[in-house]
């Protein structure tokens, strides 16, 4: 691959090589439609004439609120190929001041939108006065002042490629590869969204550099459930398909996020993907929902399942080691029981499927397991969207479980101590990267810019740690720095193992926050399963909604903590001295709705931590330490 070159060469390099290849796949009015490489380009060239038409400059800034779809896309090529850049934007964000903000930090003059997000458009406009068009991909009645239809813009663009294409080529062909092509905004969960800059070369440098790691064969289709406005669907997904020849699909947006959830399933078995982007949470419902499917077929089908679960996990273990002169005896049973039962489960997955990527969390490992054991390998991955974001990831052929994967060549990255010491082999400390994919820093925030790349060196906030002589070339990733406890006597540690392996592991529990703030002990904020519980009690001969049947229900989720415990079948795993002492079960669950989970499916632990600051306090009395305390019981009803 060329040197330095622009998502703009990056685009007309890989249209010319596979010009009448699908790229994009969009479901319109009950149809899959394809839209080939070519198409692509040409209709990119549309918008960015359109663009040029309507007066914007080189380097002005134009924001995109849409769902997933191909106008996404194209809206996005078309700005960079005007020489604009793009400020994409959540849809996630309700709050009309997330918006504000977002729209009036960047500058942006034009806004991209869908006639399901304009309403939001439309709230904040009269506080925007910098912004002169805002134009709508669908086809609407009732434009209001400064709107105007996609298609009109479109009709400007083909104009001006008849009249000017020679001052259209010569502004793509002005941009640089250390010019910015995107704005992408942080959570800002604690203070002001920050606004990553990314350059052309960062996201052509990272596609590069996910070659080094990841291998997609040429006709490939990737499933991208993951929002577009993420670098992480950009690079892992349709800048690297494009590289490969292979194309993307997204899932059709529904009329609420239920809806949404509910084409997912239906995305994919009519996608049928070889690849899937995809977050745990999602991973960890799918198989749910398979473990669902298996019941209902009898207890002799899952017991059946559940033995050739264990065979190949055993196996399989930690895919790098899988095998062995003692094991081999179990191949022929395990090649028997992935026809007679794990072909079945892959045809619900639509059939076709190589290989699935976690991003957004930490992967547990006994996830990883599940699904290499079924023959749909998830591979975890690791990055960060002011590093554009891949930094590592497990692929086929090179992966370890619990590790976040291979890191990609070429990028330098050392662990540091809390001084920027370089800290010894196996030791945990901060991730520090030093690349081409290294943002250019943050919009009109040089503080922060001067506080995170230092020397051009990214200091991520992420604790982890590599073995270079057992696993050379491998991360680690433990968790956050922000998000370390501290115990009463001032040691640091990380929740997040627990609270991924209890979440992953029990059925009992959808979501667990850790909390300690040099507080005698840990805390745990508990998300039940209802319907699991109230299941088990029922087991038990109890009413679930009765005082007995719901103190069964509480111990059942101290059961699940406590095998974490000396004895326990997870012991060793989490330090004893680190886990929950008293429990907090609370009535609501973590959605987007109430914002206690973003975009990624990530829990948001300052949110968290606030919305229930009342249960976290009660759990250091002596009343609410106690399990079978009166909110506990009530959080059950």
């Amino acid at each position: 691959m060329d040197k330095r070159i622009t998502i703009i060469d990056f685009v007309e390099k890989y249209t010319r090589q596979f010009a009448s290849n699908v790229f994009l796949r969009e479901k319109v009015d009950s149809v899959w439609t394809e839209t080939t490489f070519e198409q692509t380009r040409l209709e990119s060239y549309r918008i960015g004439a359109g663009l040029m038409a309507l007066g914007l400059e080189k380097g002005e800034r134009c924001a995109l609120l849409s769902q997933g779809r191909n106008l996404w896309v194209i809206g996005e090529l078309g700005i960079l190929y005007a020489g604009g850049v793009n400020v994409p934007l959540s849809i996630k964000l309700e709050e009309a001041s997330d918006l504000l903000f977002r729209v009036q930090h960047s500058d942006a003059r034009f806004i991209f939108t869908s006639e399901q997000q304009l309403p939001k458009i439309r709230k904040i406009l009269p506080e925007c006065p910098n912004v002169e068009k805002v134009i709508v991909f669908d086809p609407i009645a009732d434009l209001q002042e400064k709107e105007m239809l996609v298609s009109e813009l479109q009709t400007m663009g083909d104009a001006y490629l008849k009249e000017h294409a020679d001052a259209f080529k010569a502004r793509y062909e002005s941009v640089g590869p250390d010019d910015y092509a995107n704005i992408s905004y942080t959570s800002g969960t604690t203070a002001d969204p920050k606004g990553i800059l990314l350059t052309h070369r960062n996201y052509t440098a990272n596609v590069e550099q996910a070659h080094s790691v990841i291998g997609i064969d040429e006709g490939d289709v990737m499933l991208i459930i993951l929002p577009l406005d993420h670098c992480f669907a950009h690079v892992a997904g349709f800048y690297t398909m494009m590289s490969y020849g292979g194309s993307i699909a997204t899932v059709p947006v529904g009329k609420n996020a239920l809806a949404s959830l509910k084409n997912i399933p239906m995305s994919i078995a009519e996608v049928r993907p070889h690849v899937m982007l995809s977050v745990p949470a999602l991973a960890r419902n799918f198989k749910k929902n398979i473990e669902t499917t298996i019941k209902k077929k009898g207890p002799k089908v899952e017991a059946l399942y559940n033995f050739a679960l264990r065979l190949a996990i055993s196996y399989n273990k930690e895919y790098w080691n899988a095998g062995g002169f003692c094991q081999l005896w179990k191949k022929p049973l395990i090649a028997l029981f992935d026809k007679l039962i794990f072909k079945a489960v892959r045809q619900g997955m639509g059939g076709r499927m190589k290989f699935f990527v976690g991003g957004g969390a930490l992967l547990d490992i006994e996830l990883q397991r599940y699904y290499n054991a079924i023959g749909i390998p998830m591979f975890q991955g690791y990055g960060l969207s002011e590093a554009t974001p891949i930094i590592c990831a497990n692929a086929p052929g090179h992966a370890i479980f619990g590790s976040s994967g291979r890191i990609v060549s070429p990028l330098e990255l050392k662990i540091c101590d809390s001084e920027g010491n370089e800290v010894p082999d196996g030791q945990r400390g901060e991730i520090v990267i030093k690349g081409e994919n290294v943002m250019a820093g943050y919009w009109k925030n040089p503080v922060s810019t001067a506080n995170t790349v230092i020397d051009g060196w990214l200091h991520t906030g992420d604790m982890g740690y590599v073995l270079r002589e057992k696993h050379p070339g491998f991360l680690w990733v433990v968790g956050r720095f922000k998000s370390l406890l501290i115990d009463a006597a001032g040691e640091k540690y990380s929740p997040e193992g627990f609270e991924d392996g209890l979440t992953d592991g029990s059925k009992y529990v959808d979501n667990v926050i850790l909390h300690n703030n040099q507080n005698p002990y840990t805390m745990a904020l508990i998300v039940p399963n209802k319907d699991a519980l109230r299941e088990y009690a029922q087991q038990k001969g109890l009413d679930p909604l009765s005082e007995e049947g719901r103190k069964a229900q509480l111990m059942k989720i101290q059961e699940e903590i406590d095998s974490y415990k000396k004895g326990g079948k997870n012991f060793g795993v989490f330090p004893e001295a680190w886990l929950p002492k008293a429990v907090a079960v609370l009535p609501e669950a973590f959605t987007e709705q109430n914002h206690l989970i973003n975009s990624t499916m990530k829990v948001v632990r300052g949110k968290v931590e606030e919305r229930f600051a009342d249960r976290i306090d009660y759990a250091y009395t002596d009343e609410g330490k106690q399990l079978l305390n009166p909110k506990n019981l009530a959080a059950l009803l």
